[in-house]
């Protein structure tokens, strides 16, 4: 399994262009959002006026262009006739002028700060507001491109935070900024961007030229290059990452994955629910029906093309998901921020073995994930060689050559194996899964094993641990069985196991609780560059940055007794 790709913490040189010019935006002082702001945010609404004036105005330019009958009742005849064209341009001017002077206003009213410990953005005219987003409780940092703002060179900086509503957005940052702000906050939240203040100090500053002066035509077209090369440019910048750990989804997989869907087996339900309501005479099915089903073609249409160029790699800051062809997005996920990992396949991917990953998280972006699913999806379709890489990514400390034989059996195995499973009297719960369903405490994480239409494989951090339940019913507590439930934050992910043997459930929640306390104690993966400055310091070897729970020793696997 491949491991994240790491950067000296304390080699300056190993810094990008992008992420040294972004480091003036670092002081602590108040900054400005990219000048073209008001119009990304608030000029769009003007395209969308014109768009309605024009189609307002069609019979108009039409009469004008090639000559139509004219008619009566039109607004403008009005006007024309009253002799008040004068004053309708001056309203005209006077309400564009307001607009385009709130939105400039809103857009110096509009600034952010980085500190030392937090990103403040304050912004509001008449009412104000201010954000606070610690670096201690980033969870995420996604850059969204639009269609339109890659045109101007601008992106969106969304930060991520633990808590409800509690994001801070950046709307709208010069798109190399954007990267290198993204790159400095996490260094900032992991603790190592003062051994590299350090580092640089010490070492010899390179000179810098003046920059020459050039004609304007040159300046326009250096600047439309840059536009062009930015589009064209691969979704993931091969100096981010190594090949070696960078996911790619193939667009024939992709297609396969949405074609065996719930989704699609619910269109050829009505399909057949509209043939026969078709041979047997009913004709309004026909109108009911039919248009949702041309316009399901839409559905797949948008999930495919927002789905493109889909990769997942293991970079210097953390686990970074990008998508997207016209408007792109690229999420990076610092380490330790992973509460639980859930992989799944569903009965019509196993044929192809393919499988997806899900994940829950504190704080999740405003933006959409690829093809509008949330971003709890961190690969939307793979096979069992793209889990593995993927999970030792999210999970570098636990997806290891030495657990790869356990992750798979928890993937696969239909049961009976090292995972303590349930006792054959829970086929009364579970008549098809019984004998699939198992756990294993190894290191500091739990590994729950369920499903057999629908197989999962659900692996939680005990150090992110919440709580954990211990259920009984009146016939889980007849059959002498017991469920158990293991608490984090929400998301998709259910990590939950039922029909386990009820003295078995008990010795499983103690063990668990005293795991996860310690786990947690031992935990130092909010800043988790830190130990690496001071290993530095120390002249030791610095670790990948993706750290997580320290390890503990493993559980002994017990196959459990029949009753």
């Amino acid at each position: 399994m491949s491991a994240p790709h790491t950067r000296g913490t304390g080699s300056a040189s190993t810094l990008s262009q992008a992420e040294r010019a972004a480091e003036r935006y670092t002081d602590g002082e108040w900054h400005r959002l990219h000048p073209a702001t008001p119009l990304l945010r608030g000029g769009i609404v003007f395209i969308a006026v014109f768009g309605f004036v024009l189609s307002n105005l069609r019979e108009r330019l039409i009469g004008f262009f090639v000559g139509a009958p004219e008619y009566t009742g039109d607004p403008l005849d009005a006007i024309y006739d009253h002799g008040w064209e004068g004053w309708a341009l001056l309203g005209l001017a006077v309400v564009l002028l307001l607009c385009l002077g709130a939105f400039y206003l809103s857009w110096r009213m509009h600034s952010f700060r980085i500190t030392g410990d937090a990103v403040e953005v304050r912004s509001g005219i008449l009412f104000r507001t201010q954000r606070k987003a610690r670096l201690d409780r980033i969870q995420g940092i996604n850059i969204v491109r639009p269609v339109i703002a890659r045109l101007f060179g601008a992106a969106k900086l969304d930060i991520s935070v633990a808590g409800h509503d509690a994001n801070v957005q950046l709307a709208y940052l010069g798109s190399t900024l954007a990267d290198g702000l993204r790159g400095d906050v996490l260094r900032l939240a992991s603790g190592v961007r003062a051994a590299e203040a350090a580092a640089e100090a010490s070492g010899a500053v390179a000179a810098v030229g003046a920059p020459g002066t050039a004609s304007r035509t040159a300046a326009v077209g250096d600047l439309v290059g840059r536009r062009v090369n930015e589009f064209l440019a691969p979704e993931l910048d091969p100096n981010a990452a190594p090949p070696a750990s960078v996911v790619k989804i193939p667009p024939l997989r992709l297609l396969g994955s949405l074609l065996l869907s719930g989704f699609t087996v619910f269109l050829l339900v009505v399909v057949a629910f509209l043939i026969w309501g078709a041979s047997s005479g009913e004709l309004w099915l026909l109108i009911v029906v039919l248009p949702g089903l041309i316009g399901s073609a839409s559905f797949y249409i948008n999930r495919f093309t927002k789905s493109l160029r889909y990769s997942i790699a293991g970079t210097a800051d953390g686990v970074r998901v990008g998508f997207g062809l016209l408007s792109t997005s690229n999420e990076t996920l610092p380490p330790g921020r992973i509460h639980a990992v859930e992989v799944l396949q569903p009965l019509l991917w196993r044929p192809f073995g393919w499988w997806q990953i899900r994940i829950d998280t504190a704080g999740h972006s405003r933006e959409k994930g690829a093809a509008g699913q949330p971003n709890t999806t961190m690969l939307p379709v793979g096979d069992a060689a793209d889990v593995s890489r993927v999970l030792s990514l999210v999970l570098p400390w636990f997806a290891t050559e030495e657990h790869r034989a356990l992750i798979e059996a928890g993937m696969v195995s239909r049961g009976r194996d090292d995972f303590t499973g349930s006792p054959r009297r829970g086929a009364w719960i579970r008549p098809f899964s019984w004998q699939r369903t198992g756990y294993m405490v190894v290191d500091d994480a739990i590994l729950l094993r369920r499903g057999v239409v629908w197989r999962s494989l659900a692996i939680v951090p005990l150090a992110r641990l919440q709580s954990l339940e211990l259920q009984q019913g009146p016939v889980d507590a007849a059959l002498r069985l017991a469920e158990a439930r293991f608490h984090t934050v929400s998301g998709p992910v259910r990590p939950r196991l039922a029909a386990i043997d009820a003295p078995t459930g008990v010795r499983l929640f103690e063990e668990v609780s005293a795991r996860a306390v310690a786990a947690a104690a031992a935990d130092r993966s909010h800043r988790w560059g830190s130990h690496v400055g001071e290993r530095r310091s120390q002249g030791a070897a610095a670790p990948a940055p993706a750290v997580g729970p320290d390890h503990a020793a493993p559980a002994p696997p017990r196959n459990q007794e029949e009753p």
